[in-house]
Protein backbone atom coordinates (compact mmCIF):
# COMPACT_ATOMS: atom_id res chain seq x y z
CA UNK A 1 0.00 0.00 0.00
CA UNK A 2 3.26 2.41 0.67
CA UNK A 3 3.56 2.18 -3.33
CA UNK A 4 -0.01 3.39 -4.23
CA UNK A 5 0.08 6.05 -1.56
CA UNK A 6 3.51 7.53 -2.61
CA UNK A 7 2.17 7.31 -5.91
CA UNK A 8 -1.26 9.36 -5.51
CA UNK A 9 1.00 11.89 -3.49
CA UNK A 10 3.45 12.35 -6.49
CA UNK A 11 0.27 12.99 -8.81
CA UNK A 12 -1.06 16.09 -6.17
CA UNK A 13 2.12 17.48 -6.31
CA UNK A 14 2.36 17.81 -9.77
CA UNK A 15 -1.45 18.18 -10.17
CA UNK A 16 -4.05 15.77 -11.31
CA UNK A 17 -3.65 12.20 -12.81
CA UNK A 18 -1.05 10.97 -15.17
CA UNK A 19 -1.57 10.94 -19.14
CA UNK A 20 -2.32 7.67 -20.12
CA UNK A 21 -1.11 6.09 -23.81
CA UNK A 22 -3.67 4.54 -25.54
CA UNK A 23 -3.70 3.68 -29.29
CA UNK A 24 -6.53 4.19 -31.33
CA UNK A 25 -7.74 0.85 -33.29
CA UNK A 26 -8.27 1.76 -36.71
CA UNK A 27 -10.36 -0.06 -39.20
CA UNK A 28 -11.50 0.57 -42.92
CA UNK A 29 -14.37 -1.05 -44.79
CA UNK A 30 -14.12 -0.92 -48.78
CA UNK A 31 -16.00 -1.29 -51.28
CA UNK A 32 -16.28 -1.17 -55.21
CA UNK A 33 -18.14 1.89 -56.97
CA UNK A 34 -18.23 3.01 -60.56
CA UNK A 35 -15.00 4.91 -60.30
CA UNK A 36 -12.87 2.34 -58.53
CA UNK A 37 -13.28 1.48 -54.59
CA UNK A 38 -14.63 4.06 -51.62
CA UNK A 39 -13.56 3.19 -48.22
CA UNK A 40 -14.53 4.43 -44.62
CA UNK A 41 -12.23 4.86 -41.61
CA UNK A 42 -13.27 4.30 -38.26
CA UNK A 43 -11.60 5.02 -35.32
CA UNK A 44 -12.42 2.69 -31.99
CA UNK A 45 -16.00 1.84 -34.46
CA UNK A 46 -16.40 5.58 -34.88
CA UNK A 47 -16.56 7.25 -37.84
CA UNK A 48 -13.34 9.21 -39.05
CA UNK A 49 -12.86 9.54 -42.72
CA UNK A 50 -13.98 8.31 -46.35
CA UNK A 51 -11.97 8.64 -49.47
CA UNK A 52 -12.06 7.17 -52.90
CA UNK A 53 -9.56 6.19 -55.30
CA UNK A 54 -9.24 4.88 -59.09
CA UNK A 55 -7.32 1.28 -57.22
CA UNK A 56 -7.28 -0.59 -54.30
CA UNK A 57 -3.86 -0.07 -53.52
CA UNK A 58 -4.28 4.12 -53.53
CA UNK A 59 -7.31 3.92 -51.24
CA UNK A 60 -4.94 1.73 -49.00
CA UNK A 61 -2.18 3.85 -49.27
CA UNK A 62 -4.42 6.63 -47.84
CA UNK A 63 -5.41 4.40 -44.59
CA UNK A 64 -1.91 2.78 -44.11
CA UNK A 65 -2.35 2.35 -39.83
CA UNK A 66 -5.57 -0.07 -40.44
CA UNK A 67 -4.93 -2.93 -38.75
CA UNK A 68 -7.82 -4.92 -40.26
CA UNK A 69 -9.67 -4.21 -44.01
CA UNK A 70 -13.32 -5.72 -44.50
CA UNK A 71 -13.59 -5.97 -48.61
CA UNK A 72 -16.93 -6.55 -50.07
CA UNK A 73 -15.44 -8.58 -52.83
CA UNK A 74 -14.49 -12.39 -52.76
CA UNK A 75 -11.44 -13.49 -51.48
CA UNK A 76 -10.25 -16.88 -52.08
CA UNK A 77 -11.35 -19.24 -55.16
CA UNK A 78 -12.14 -23.04 -54.98
CA UNK A 79 -10.62 -25.15 -57.85
CA UNK A 80 -13.64 -27.07 -59.48
CA UNK A 81 -16.98 -25.96 -57.04
CA UNK A 82 -19.09 -23.58 -55.65
CA UNK A 83 -18.20 -21.64 -52.23
CA UNK A 84 -19.53 -22.76 -48.88
CA UNK A 85 -19.80 -19.09 -47.73
CA UNK A 86 -22.26 -17.46 -50.48
CA UNK A 87 -24.64 -20.69 -50.54
CA UNK A 88 -24.42 -19.69 -46.13
CA UNK A 89 -24.70 -16.26 -46.86
CA UNK A 90 -27.47 -17.07 -49.28
CA UNK A 91 -29.17 -19.15 -46.64
CA UNK A 92 -29.06 -16.57 -44.34
CA UNK A 93 -30.93 -13.84 -46.11
CA UNK A 94 -33.38 -15.92 -46.68
CA UNK A 95 -36.07 -14.37 -49.36
CA UNK A 96 -33.53 -12.10 -50.06
CA UNK A 97 -30.99 -14.69 -51.19
CA UNK A 98 -30.75 -13.44 -54.55
CA UNK A 99 -28.37 -10.29 -53.12
CA UNK A 100 -25.51 -12.71 -53.00
CA UNK A 101 -23.68 -13.70 -55.98
CA UNK A 102 -22.36 -17.17 -55.84
CA UNK A 103 -18.81 -17.22 -57.14
CA UNK A 104 -17.67 -19.36 -59.31
CA UNK A 105 -14.18 -21.70 -59.64
CA UNK A 106 -10.84 -20.06 -60.10
CA UNK A 107 -10.56 -21.12 -63.70
CA UNK A 108 -13.76 -19.06 -64.71
CA UNK A 109 -11.96 -16.13 -63.43
CA UNK A 110 -8.89 -17.19 -65.81
CA UNK A 111 -10.71 -16.37 -69.06
CA UNK A 112 -10.43 -13.07 -71.00
CA UNK A 113 -13.76 -12.65 -71.74
CA UNK A 114 -17.55 -13.04 -70.64
CA UNK A 115 -17.93 -15.55 -73.23
CA UNK A 116 -15.29 -17.80 -72.75
CA UNK A 117 -15.65 -17.66 -68.94
CA UNK A 118 -19.29 -18.35 -69.25
CA UNK A 119 -18.28 -21.69 -71.32
CA UNK A 120 -16.29 -22.67 -68.84
CA UNK A 121 -18.07 -22.39 -66.18
CA UNK A 122 -20.82 -24.61 -67.74
CA UNK A 123 -17.70 -27.35 -68.45
CA UNK A 124 -16.75 -27.25 -64.67
CA UNK A 125 -19.76 -26.90 -62.57
CA UNK A 126 -22.62 -27.47 -65.46
CA UNK A 127 -24.09 -23.94 -65.30
CA UNK A 128 -23.79 -20.81 -66.73
CA UNK A 129 -22.32 -17.38 -65.56
CA UNK A 130 -24.17 -13.76 -64.88
CA UNK A 131 -22.92 -10.82 -66.81
CA UNK A 132 -22.94 -9.21 -63.49
CA UNK A 133 -21.15 -11.66 -61.63
CA UNK A 134 -18.40 -11.89 -64.48
CA UNK A 135 -18.34 -7.56 -64.29
CA UNK A 136 -16.49 -8.34 -61.08
CA UNK A 137 -13.46 -9.63 -63.03
CA UNK A 138 -11.13 -6.93 -62.74
CA UNK A 139 -12.07 -5.65 -58.71
CA UNK A 140 -11.81 -9.44 -57.78
CA UNK A 141 -8.74 -9.67 -59.53
CA UNK A 142 -7.84 -6.70 -58.07
CA UNK A 143 -8.23 -7.87 -54.16
CA UNK A 144 -7.23 -11.60 -54.23
CA UNK A 145 -3.41 -10.38 -55.67
CA UNK A 146 -3.10 -7.97 -52.91
CA UNK A 147 -4.31 -11.03 -50.34
CA UNK A 148 -1.78 -13.53 -52.22
CA UNK A 149 0.65 -11.07 -52.19
CA UNK A 150 0.99 -11.10 -48.28
CA UNK A 151 -1.93 -8.67 -46.98
CA UNK A 152 -3.14 -10.44 -44.61
CA UNK A 153 -5.24 -7.44 -43.45
CA UNK A 154 -8.00 -8.24 -45.81
CA UNK A 155 -11.41 -9.69 -44.63
CA UNK A 156 -13.78 -10.55 -47.21
CA UNK A 157 -17.41 -9.30 -46.06
CA UNK A 158 -20.84 -9.14 -47.31
CA UNK A 159 -22.77 -6.06 -46.37
CA UNK A 160 -25.89 -7.65 -46.58
CA UNK A 161 -24.77 -9.81 -43.96
CA UNK A 162 -23.68 -7.36 -42.12
CA UNK A 163 -26.33 -4.70 -41.75
CA UNK A 164 -28.39 -8.35 -41.02
CA UNK A 165 -26.15 -8.85 -38.07
CA UNK A 166 -26.61 -5.33 -36.91
CA UNK A 167 -30.47 -6.31 -37.05
CA UNK A 168 -30.13 -9.20 -34.68
CA UNK A 169 -30.57 -11.55 -38.00
CA UNK A 170 -33.20 -9.77 -39.72
CA UNK A 171 -32.22 -8.61 -43.58
CA UNK A 172 -33.39 -5.38 -44.16
CA UNK A 173 -36.06 -5.51 -46.35
CA UNK A 174 -35.75 -2.18 -48.62
CA UNK A 175 -33.28 -2.56 -51.35
CA UNK A 176 -29.85 -0.85 -51.13
CA UNK A 177 -30.93 1.63 -53.96
CA UNK A 178 -34.06 2.52 -52.62
CA UNK A 179 -34.85 5.22 -50.31
CA UNK A 180 -36.26 3.46 -47.67
CA UNK A 181 -33.56 0.86 -47.90
CA UNK A 182 -31.30 4.02 -47.90
CA UNK A 183 -32.54 5.50 -44.51
CA UNK A 184 -33.01 1.92 -42.76
CA UNK A 185 -29.05 1.03 -43.27
CA UNK A 186 -28.07 4.43 -42.13
CA UNK A 187 -30.09 4.15 -39.10
CA UNK A 188 -28.55 0.87 -38.28
CA UNK A 189 -25.30 2.31 -38.36
CA UNK A 190 -26.22 5.04 -36.51
CA UNK A 191 -27.67 2.48 -33.41
CA UNK A 192 -23.92 0.30 -33.97
CA UNK A 193 -21.88 4.01 -33.59
CA UNK A 194 -21.15 4.60 -37.14
CA UNK A 195 -22.25 8.33 -37.68
CA UNK A 196 -21.82 9.17 -41.65
CA UNK A 197 -21.57 12.97 -41.90
CA UNK A 198 -23.62 14.59 -44.25
CA UNK A 199 -20.81 15.96 -45.86
CA UNK A 200 -17.83 13.31 -47.49
CA UNK A 201 -15.83 15.20 -49.18
CA UNK A 202 -14.37 13.76 -52.71
CA UNK A 203 -16.04 10.45 -51.28
CA UNK A 204 -19.16 11.69 -51.24
CA UNK A 205 -19.64 12.24 -55.18
CA UNK A 206 -19.94 8.03 -55.07
CA UNK A 207 -23.02 6.55 -55.14
CA UNK A 208 -24.96 6.62 -51.90
CA UNK A 209 -24.96 2.35 -52.08
CA UNK A 210 -21.73 1.79 -51.64
CA UNK A 211 -20.57 4.40 -49.11
CA UNK A 212 -23.21 2.55 -47.02
CA UNK A 213 -21.90 -0.78 -48.01
CA UNK A 214 -18.40 0.58 -47.11
CA UNK A 215 -19.58 1.54 -43.76
CA UNK A 216 -21.32 -2.20 -43.19
CA UNK A 217 -17.99 -3.19 -44.16
CA UNK A 218 -15.96 -1.09 -41.72
CA UNK A 219 -18.27 -2.02 -38.94
CA UNK A 220 -17.73 -6.05 -39.22
CA UNK A 221 -13.69 -5.21 -40.16
CA UNK A 222 -13.78 -3.34 -36.10
CA UNK A 223 -15.60 -6.81 -34.65
CA UNK A 224 -12.72 -8.46 -36.94
CA UNK A 225 -10.01 -6.36 -35.40
CA UNK A 226 -11.87 -6.72 -31.42
CA UNK A 227 -12.25 -10.39 -31.84
CA UNK A 228 -15.49 -10.74 -31.52
CA UNK A 229 -16.40 -10.97 -35.34
CA UNK A 230 -18.58 -14.04 -36.84
CA UNK A 231 -17.92 -16.19 -39.88
CA UNK A 232 -19.20 -17.80 -42.71
CA UNK A 233 -18.45 -20.97 -42.66
CA UNK A 234 -16.95 -21.69 -39.30
CA UNK A 235 -14.14 -23.05 -39.75
CA UNK A 236 -13.47 -21.53 -42.96
CA UNK A 237 -12.79 -23.65 -46.44
CA UNK A 238 -9.41 -23.12 -47.80
CA UNK A 239 -7.70 -21.95 -51.16
CA UNK A 240 -5.00 -24.48 -52.82
CA UNK A 241 -2.41 -21.94 -50.83
CA UNK A 242 -4.30 -22.21 -47.43
CA UNK A 243 -5.95 -19.03 -47.21
CA UNK A 244 -9.41 -18.62 -45.33
CA UNK A 245 -12.70 -18.30 -47.84
CA UNK A 246 -14.98 -16.59 -45.45
CA UNK A 247 -17.70 -14.24 -45.35
CA UNK A 248 -17.39 -12.04 -41.75
CA UNK A 249 -20.07 -10.17 -40.09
Amino acid sequence: MTGVADAARQRDLVGGSPPVSRARTEVVGVDACPTGWVGVVLHDGRFAAAHAAPSLDGLLEQVPQAVTVGIDIPLGLLDSRWRQADRLAAARLGRHRARVFPVPPRQVWEEDDYTAANQRCRTVIGSGLSRQTWGLVKKLREANHRRDSGDERLHEVHPEISFATMAGGLPVAGTKKSWNGQLTRRRLLRAHGVVLPDDLGDAGRVPPDDVLDAAAAAWSAHRVARQVAERLPDPPELTASGLPIAIWS
